[in-house]
């Protein structure tokens, strides 16, 4: 629990530099981008490629840094193409993801089983079950109506995330993508 406790306060210390606030905008941008190039099966099924840039930016400057990207960029995203009615609790889900993804990943050795289990923490927690809620109560459909089609979107979208997201984060390493970035 010290460690989680010592995990956010460094992360929050992150925002005291430059540096970190630069790369954080610039991963934003990315996202907003990245989140153009979305998927829509349904109405309530999308696959998205925006997760790359709050991934990246948990991975690097932890949970607090995480939590505040992911929601400024879910408020970005919504002011410059709104898709339906604005709702915090997807905003929420935007801040929650990094914010588990900063735990799992920030300052931590980097490997498979850990990227995978930190997907699968995010895609049950955050997307399925919280997600849906949303959706449920937006939408006034029932929740178990809307879950297996989640679930399904659920269990295809993380191997391959997961799998993404760990040759993008090897290829940044190789390329000192990451020492570059830290280096204050």
């Amino acid at each position: 629990m010290k460690q989680m406790k010592q995990q956010f306060v460094d992360s929050w210390h992150e925002l005291r530099h430059l540096k970190t606030v630069v790369v954080t905008a610039m991963l934003i941008a990315v996202g907003i981008i990245l989140g153009y190039f979305s998927i829509t099966v349904t109405p309530y099924l999308r696959i998205g490629f925006s997760f790359i840039a709050n991934e990246l930016t948990a991975l690097l400057f932890g949970p607090v840094v995480g939590g505040v990207m992911g929601g400024i960029a879910d408020i970005i995203k919504y002011l410059i193409k709104p898709d339906g009615p604005y709702f915090f609790g997807f905003t929420l889900s935007a801040i929650l993801g990094p914010v588990i993804y900063g735990i799992m990943l920030y300052k931590k050795p980097l490997s498979f089983p850990r990227i995978f289990i930190a997907k699968v923490l995010v895609a049950v927690f955050v997307n399925l079950l919280l997600g849906t809620y949303w959706l449920s109560m937006l939408y006034g459909k029932g929740f178990l109506a809307l879950l297996p089609a989640r679930a399904l979107k659920q269990v295809c979208s993380v191997p391959v995330e997961a799998a993404l997201f760990y040759i993008i984060v090897k290829t940044l390493g190789k390329a000192h993508f990451f020492s570059e970035v830290r280096a204050k």
